[in-house]
């Protein structure tokens, strides 16, 4: 078993941490025993974990769980990138998120990772044109999380959405990797626009609770964009804009911004 559980450990470091600390957290609380088991100890992949995970969250009576995990093994398995995504996204949580002292707390309580993953599910469903079944996703990720994000949204890799409540992606909107987000954070159109009409979102961004970004417009990879702002106009890289409407207020102050999570305006 020891044996097992190196090879394991040395192929997916991921997995095998979220299930050393599930083993200890079943010791300090006995009662959750249960929702560990079934959610982590009981499957041998991340991939069959998130797919028990997401299709338990967002089962209902007009689409029962079973179905959804079925969906949720398919799309795993046709596409690797979404584990790998996946991973990335638990290490990005717990790199940026001073209230994640654990791998496995994302997995088991934080919505707004379990809405990015439900997501990618989506936009699989979107990419293998069941499109119909796709915004079945939407819709109850949205009634579960309070995370209403297209299917058809590209969102990349190392994402960290904290507390979550009332995100909005639109559809043509594009993430980049390693993006950090707040609550209340809305990426939308400015009419009734049917083409291209969401923002670009650059790489090691980092977007401010309550921030809107409105329109078919770039923000420049490495930037900041401050709590409450609403940005209508593009936002050269590595650059910190705050107000309404939002201006270019400074440097962005650092390398990563959505790594440091630094959000104040030059106050020290």
């Amino acid at each position: 078993m020891a044996e097992t559980h190196a090879k394991l450990a040395e192929l997916d470091p991921v997995w095998a941490r979220i299930n050393t600390e599930a083993t200890a957290a079943i010791k300090d609380e006995p009662l959750l025993g249960g929702l560990i088991h079934s959610s982590i100890l009981h499957h041998k992949t991340i991939e069959a974990a998130l797919a028990y995970r997401t299709s338990m969250k967002l089962g209902a009576e007009e689409m029962p769980e079973q179905l959804l995990r079925e969906i949720c093994d398919m799309a795993y398995a046709d596409d690797p990138e979404l584990g790998q995504a996946a991973r990335a996204d638990i290490v990005a949580v717990y790199d940026r998120d001073p209230a994640c002292d654990r791998f496995i707390l994302p997995m088991l309580f934080f919505k707004g990772f379990q809405a990015i993953q439900a997501y990618r599910v989506a936009n699989w469903l979107w990419r293998t044109d069941r499109r119909d079944m796709a915004r079945f996703f939407q819709m109850r990720c949205s009634e579960v999380f309070g995370v209403d994000i297209h299917p058809a949204a590209r969102i990349g890799k190392g994402i960290m959405i904290d507390h979550a409540h009332s995100i909005v992606i639109g559809e043509t909107a594009v993430v980049g990797d390693n993006v950090s987000m707040l609550h209340s954070v809305t990426l939308g159109g400015t009419g009734k626009e049917e083409e291209d009409r969401h923002p670009k979102i650059g790489d090691g961004v980092l977007i401010g609770a309550g921030a809107k970004v409105l329109g078919n417009i770039k923000v420049g990879h490495c930037s900041r964009i401050a709590a409450g702002s609403v940005v209508l106009q593009e936002v050269p890289p590595c650059k910190t804009v705050a107000g309404v409407p939002a201006k270019i207020v400074g440097e962005a102050g650092c390398d990563q911004p959505s790594v440091a999570m630094d959000q104040l305006l030059g106050v020290r």
